[in-house]
């Protein structure tokens, strides 16, 4: 398989849960030049009214100043590789059953299609897991 195999730094921050808690963050991202490419809101059950947002990547001083005042930091508990190629049937069932003949436990799994392309975002648990997952993909 022709893929595209990287480490990412993901970038996390509390939001309101609240109509428009999500759009203030994302706006300051833009007004300060980023281009995300993938970003993952949800609400924080275990913190009634607060969500939480990820996104990647942040490049720059002007950037990371920006999400520093939002709150955004890099989170260093979350260990992220990006996985890009062609599309095809079964992509990520085959890319998840050689991760896991590799013995790497998945934290988080994310995938879209855009034309003929897949992107996934496999989350591990730590830098270790991080290369080995590299490795692996790599070879697929």
């Amino acid at each position: 398989m022709d893929l595209l195999v990287e480490q990412v730094d993901v970038w996390a921050a509390t939001i309101q849960d609240r109509p428009g808690g999500l759009a203030e963050a994302l706006a300051t991202l833009r007004h300060a030049g980023a281009d995300l490419q993938f970003i993952i809101a949800r609400r924080a059950p275990e913190d009634p009214g607060k969500g939480v947002v990820f996104v990647t990547p942040l490049r720059g001083d002007r950037e990371i100043r920006a999400a520093a005042q939002v709150g955004f930091n890099v989170t260093r508990s979350l260990h992220a590789v990006r996985v890009m190629g062609p599309d095809r049937p079964g992509v990520a069932a085959e890319l998840t059953q050689q991760l896991a003949d590799g013995e790497i436990s998945l934290r988080g799994f994310s995938a879209a299609v855009i034309g003929t392309q897949f992107v996934a975002y496999v989350a591990v648990d730590s830098l270790d897991d991080v290369r080995k997952t590299v490795e692996i993909l790599k070879k697929a």
